[in-house]
């Protein structure tokens, strides 16, 4: 953990990537905790364009997934999204969007990526991985069920550890409960159930498949 007084004059900022399909409560206490516990001044969301974990598709439209994140972190006031994996052409790859957030923020803002645990354990298949980790501090919350600590890093890599409250909450549960006619409610904020709602995500037989898994940060 690291207190405000150690990070006087230079800008921290948390870097939440993911599908978001949709987001919920789990990705929202993953960024405050680590909000706090970094001192970070800001935590930007940014849903994926093409998930290249994904590229046989199953995905909601990026503009849903944008929008619904935009809705669920509208409150706090150190969230804000960014647009740079949606607007970018191709797969998605997460040295991308760090250098595009490093050509935003400048090379003197402190990056933290903020990943789960069981992300982290196949950190090592991700494109230029070794750029990843230095170009950013990794922080990995641990989800039920997954410690993390184990994994083998490279030497130069950067990471923070943090505990979170248990939230066995999956965007795959979400899609599936939609999809059954089961709520969503209190699972994710309550602008996102209105606009799953309203827009009709989630409705369809695809949204049963578990084959996907549309909730992990960091990729």
């Amino acid at each position: 953990m690291t207190s405000a007084d150690d990070t006087a004059g230079v800008r921290r900022v948390g870097v939440m990537g993911g599908t978001f399909d949709p987001i919920h409560h789990g990705h929202l206490v993953a960024a405050a905790t680590a909000a706090a516990e970094c001192a970070l001044d800001e935590v930007v969301f940014v849903p994926a364009g093409r998930p290249w974990q994904k590229a046989g598709g199953g995905v909601s439209p990026a503009e849903d997934r944008y929008v619904m994140t935009v809705l669920a972190t509208a409150a706090h006031p150190r969230f804000t999204v960014s647009r740079v994996d949606i607007d970018r052409p191709g797969e998605t790859y997460a040295v991308d969007t760090l250098r595009d957030l490093r050509d935003r923020y400048g090379p003197e803002t402190e990056l933290f990526f903020i990943t789960g645990a069981d992300t982290l354990a196949n950190v090592t298949t991700w494109r230029a991985v070794d750029e990843v980790f230095a170009a950013a501090t990794f922080v990995t919350v641990n989800r039920p069920g997954h410690s993390g600590r184990d994994v083998s890093l490279p030497p130069h890599a950067r990471v923070e550890w943090l505990e979170m409250p248990a939230m066995d909450i999956s965007s795959t549960d979400c899609r599936q409960r939609v999809a059954s006619g089961r709520p969503i409610w209190f699972l994710t904020p309550e602008a996102v159930v209105r606009y799953v709602d309203s827009r009709g995500l989630y409705r369809t037989a695809r949204a049963l498949q578990g084959r996907y898994w549309c909730s992990r940060p960091g990729r």
